[in-house]
């Protein structure tokens, strides 16, 4: 069965939904940018996908990619990212999200100690983004696509073929995964721990008013560590991550709700209605009340 795309974050960002099903825990999705909006967030499951249409700017962790129609992606486990259109065309992505044991059913055997186990626990493989020109590739957008398929069938044994599909593409990034950087092993590991605890701090308090040493002070860094950390952890800096997380907030509240607009406003951390107005049609591509309409 295929789903519709659909974010919800704790105040961690780590991703509430459950993805498939304790018995199977594997899930598609149709992704429709930029009908559906999809924070930074993380989440425990592996995550890859394909581009079927449009293009796409992903950014895993620090890194941005340009993904176009035919390319395809991998995210690893408990990686920050998000995904959002290149231009104003509609871009759609099948992706697919799985827990690890949807391959290896449990810890304590091979295909989790020499294939999953290292692949998840490598720094430098936070994600790939892949080509049709390179033959390992597209062997795995191959084995995606017929997983996507197997999945929208749900013929006798799709289960089997999807676990299949997915075990070549474990395969295949195990084989070619990079070699760890022993150097920045510990750093990225900690700069991983403090983005997330400042990005909880911006998530409890986004209504009110933040500045930079306020974020930084969540973790007991200095504002020029906090500003070094967003940049090289996520690519952005606090007060974008802030301005762009309120902007969400309040396309869901618009989305959701029916209260004033300008209350939504408030409520969302703009004191200014222009400004709120202004820096929502930049990223949206209508005012606050299209929007409403729209949706």
């Amino acid at each position: 069965m295929i789903l519709s795309c659909s974010v919800q974050t704790n105040m961690q960002g780590e991703e509430l939904r459950e993805h498939g099903t304790r018995l199977f825990p594997v899930a598609c999705y149709l992704d429709l940018l930029p009908h559906d909006d999809i924070p930074w967030h993380w989440h425990n499951e592996l995550e890859m996908g394909i581009v079927e249409k449009g293009s796409a700017a992903l950014s895993i962790g620090s890194t941005r990619y340009e993904l176009y129609a035919g390319e395809a992606f991998f995210i690893n486990s408990n990686i920050l990212h998000t995904v959002v259109p290149l231009d104003e065309s509609v871009c759609e992505i099948h992706s697919v999200v799985c827990h690890p044991r949807a391959v290896s059913g449990s810890t304590d055997n091979i295909i989790w100690q020499k294939y999953l186990k290292p692949l998840m626990e490598n720094q430098a493989s936070p994600g790939f983004h892949f080509v049709p020109d390179t033959a390992w590739h597209r062997q795995i957008m191959d084995s995606l696509a017929v997983l996507w398929q197997s999945a929208e069938a749900e013929e006798y044994g799709f289960e089997l073929h999807i676990r299949n599909e997915l075990s070549t593409i474990i395969s295949l990034l195990s084989e070619h995964q990079p070699v760890v950087n022993r150097k920045t092993f510990g750093k990225a590991q900690r700069d991983s721990a403090r983005i997330k605890e400042m990005l909880t701090y911006i998530q409890a308090n986004y209504s009110s008013e933040l500045t930079v040493e306020d974020i930084a002070s969540a973790c007991a860094v200095s504002t020029s560590e906090c500003i070094r950390c967003f940049r090289g952890t996520i690519n952005t800096t606090p007060i974008a991550y802030l301005k762009s997380y309120r902007l969400q907030q309040a396309a869901l509240k618009l989305q959701l709700g029916t209260d004033k607009i300008s209350a939504i406003a408030e409520s969302c951390g703009f004191q200014e209605m222009s400004y709120f107005a202004k820096s929502f049609k930049e990223i949206y591509g209508c005012t606050p009340s299209e929007y409403r309409i729209g949706k």
